[in-house]
């Protein structure tokens, strides 16, 4: 729509608001007590547990308003559902069915009347009394042109959510998913805990953190880049079973997998080890489809409602080893071959590399270009580089990889999950290796915490973000975050 022309509907409704001061009502000054949701009251009178003739008291987000003369007839809705009520000039008067005029789509209404059904056999409200609770001064936009584009989608998610039910229902399930996960983890004897945001030093990733500066202590902070370390200082104070849900900030790239801000959970089991962490894993995750989605069997859909992909979560998960998968995929004599060997060919094979890129990261390039892509069931990658995860036990019986998985779902890492490394002087060792010339990102409250003795333990991550985007079918990471990261208009 034209600005001038939602500049004059503006003026029509600021009229109408001013319409309705004028006769003493000021909507943003009432207040209204509904005892039903206005699906539930539909729902419930056509199952029978609402009888006719049942007084009620809905409110919601007018959506649909019918002027039949001296009746009228408004569908409400609010986050139950919505639900039709019907208004009559002889049962309101006057006075009140007058005010009918100055209510417009979007405004809010709360009414009290009776179930009944129409000759159409609607469910509906016969309306006794009705007051107006707030003015909408803008149009909702599916009255004009629809809520299409994707960039106004995630700008004004609260008109996406108010005219897209499918939108609405996806962050209802995202809120149930969270939920059966604190479930799952309690029934298990783990506890939530919450660590700082705000970290002297950004550890427990390799990532670029975001930088900000404290005021009152004059040094600057980052916010945090992974949940872990603080987590671990837990173990050494004798939390043995730990998890928090907790947003993570990487000042890096967006994409449809990628958002700078995006919530992960991770949890900690003393005396565990990375394959203890499987099967948490392998657990929770069919725990939180069969409570949430109904079923094991994953659909993707299009718009036009047909299945684009099917994952299936029944267990046991394969479970295969990350050189393996390299050696299938970039030839059985990939880790024999020289490093220039492996630059080339993993160049010839269309792997993004650059000059600097070291040789570990070469083979990491392949896999993640070539096949983490094509895990579309859920599938445990075993046995990575050891230079990839430093606060990992190196595998007995090939000290070059760590005791790691990947669990890698629709295509893309939900889960990483290692036994975690717990002798300090080891530690020390790796992640001085990785911080090089840089020594003071090294944490060293983490280390002197390590040195109180940390017990054994499993540990693992989970993108809540792309196990989201799984089990609710949803291609981009956008969809599943009520408010995404934007480039400022």
């Amino acid at each position: 729509m034209h600005t001038e022309d939602t500049n004059a509907l503006i003026e029509q409704r600021k009229a109408k608001l001013a319409a309705l001061r004028a006769r003493g009502i000021d909507p943003f000054a009432n207040k209204f007590a509904p005892n039903i949701g206005c699906g539930e009251a539909r729902a419930r009178f056509q199952d029978g547990s609402l009888a006719e003739g049942a007084p009620v008291a809905v409110a919601g987000r007018i959506v649909a308003h019918r002027d039949m003369g001296k009746s009228q007839f408004l569908d409400i809705k609010d986050y139950t559902g919505r639900v039709q009520v019907y208004a009559q000039k002889n049962a309101l008067g006057d006075s009140q069915f007058d005010v009918l005029k100055h209510i417009d789509l979007g405004d809010f209404i709360g009414a009290k009347g009776t179930m009944f059904r129409t000759r159409a056999g609607e469910p509906s409200v016969r309306v006794e009394s009705f007051v107006v609770l707030s003015k909408a001064l803008r149009p909702p936009p599916g009255q004009w042109y629809g809520l299409a584009e994707p960039e106004t989608r995630y700008r004004q998610r609260y008109l996406d959510l108010m005219v897209n039910d499918d939108v609405a229902h996806v962050f209802r399930q995202r809120s149930r998913i969270i939920s059966a996960i604190r479930s799952f983890l309690e029934s298990r004897g783990f506890i939530e805990v919450e660590t700082p945001v705000m970290q002297a030093i950004a550890g427990g990733a390799a990532a670029k953190p975001f930088v900000t500066h404290h005021n009152a202590l004059g040094c600057d902070f980052y916010l945090r880049i992974s949940l872990e370390l603080y987590l671990k200082r837990l173990l050494v104070g004798g939390f043995d079973r730990v998890f928090e849900i907790g947003r993570n900030f990487r000042n890096e790239g967006i994409s449809r997998k990628h958002n700078p801000e995006f919530t992960m959970l991770e949890a900690y089991q003393a005396y565990g080890d990375y394959e203890t962490m499987m099967e948490l894993v392998e657990s929770m995750v069919c725990h939180v489809a069969r409570e949430v989605v109904g079923s094991l069997l994953i659909k993707h859909t299009d718009k036009e409602g047909r299945v684009v992909r099917q994952i299936d979560l029944t267990p046991p998960w394969r479970r295969v080893k990350y050189k393996e998968l390299v050696r299938q995929r970039a030839g059985s004599d990939w880790f024999e071959i020289a490093p220039e060997q492996r630059r080339q060919r993993a160049i010839e094979l269309g792997a993004d590399i650059e000059q600097c890129t070291e040789d570990y990261e070469i083979t990491q390039a392949v896999f993640e270009k070539l096949i983490e892509p094509t895990l579309i069931d859920p599938t445990f990658v075993t046995h990575a580089p050891k230079e990839l995860i430093p606060l990992a036990k190196l595998s007995p019986d090939d000290p070059t990889t760590v005791e790691v998985f990947e669990c890698c779902i629709n295509g893309q890492e939900i889960a990483p999950a290692y036994t975690e490394q717990n002798d300090p002087i080891a530690q020390r060792e790796r992640l001085e290796l990785q911080a090089g010339q840089e020594r003071q990102k090294i944490d060293e409250d983490f280390l002197v915490a390590l040195e109180h003795g940390m017990p054994p333990a499993g540990g693992m991550g989970m993108g809540i973000d792309r196990l989201c985007m799984m089990l609710l079918g949803q291609e981009s990471i956008r969809d599943v975050i009520l408010f995404p990261q934007l480039r400022p208009k």
